[in-house]
């Protein structure tokens, strides 16, 4: 049998195999339990990582959206953990209302407090981000520590985020880390478990940006 004969590529255009992408998502997905204005979020989610258990487990406080559409259309500044965050987001949603992506993990000042201190440079970056980025929506795929930091000067009154997307990927705390979260009283979007990842913050700020642009 000649395989090469048989594989024939698709011909449609990028729109239509999105657009088909999230039919076949709300088809697969079935019944669920998020709001009309979280979905959107639940649904690009399961684009980026292809994960229907993933999208089932985010949890949303209830004020999140809301929060973060205004934080975006006010201009906010968003904080990424990790450069992969931080280039996954879209820069021009973000431009048209004033806002940028920012992420501070390789400052030479963050490296230089790290050492030291001892401690990681995650943890030290939230808090140039805190003093410098007031009001800011975080997005955490990476790093626990990032996240668990965070939520210790939000608790210290020392960092006072708009919205904090918590998703961080791991063994080593992460799932304790979003668990933490769930238990603030601010805008939060997170998931229960190990799972997350830095595509899974980039495709919930960009859910967030879509949704601001309308």
């Amino acid at each position: 049998m000649d395989f090469h004969t048989e594989f024939k590529p698709l011909t449609v255009q990028p729109q239509e195999i999105e657009e088909r992408s999230f039919e076949m998502i709300t088809e697969e997905l079935g019944a669920h339990d998020f709001t009309e204005e979280q979905y959107p979020v639940v649904q690009r989610v399961i684009h980026a990582s292809a994960d229907f258990e993933l999208g089932r487990s985010l949890r949303f406080h209830p004020n999140a959206i809301r929060a973060g559409v205004e934080a975006i259309r006010s201009g906010r500044i968003v904080v990424a953990d990790v450069q992969m965050v931080q280039v996954g987001i879209s820069k021009p949603r973000l431009a048209q209302f004033g806002g940028e992506v920012k992420v501070y993990i390789s400052d030479s000042d963050v490296m230089e407090e790290a050492k030291r201190l001892n401690t990681t440079r995650a943890i030290i970056s939230m808090r140039k981000a805190a003093r410098e980025a007031d009001g800011a929506i975080y997005a955490i795929g990476n790093a626990p520590t990032a996240l668990l930091e965070l939520i210790r000067m939000v608790k210290e009154g020392e960092a006072k985020p708009s919205l904090i997307v918590g998703v961080p990927v791991g063994f080593v705390s992460a799932a304790e880390s979003k668990d933490e979260l769930l238990k603030l009283d601010i805008p939060f979007i997170t998931n229960i478990g190990r799972k997350g990842g830095s595509p899974v913050a980039v495709a919930a700020v960009n859910a967030l940006s879509l949704l601001a642009v309308k």
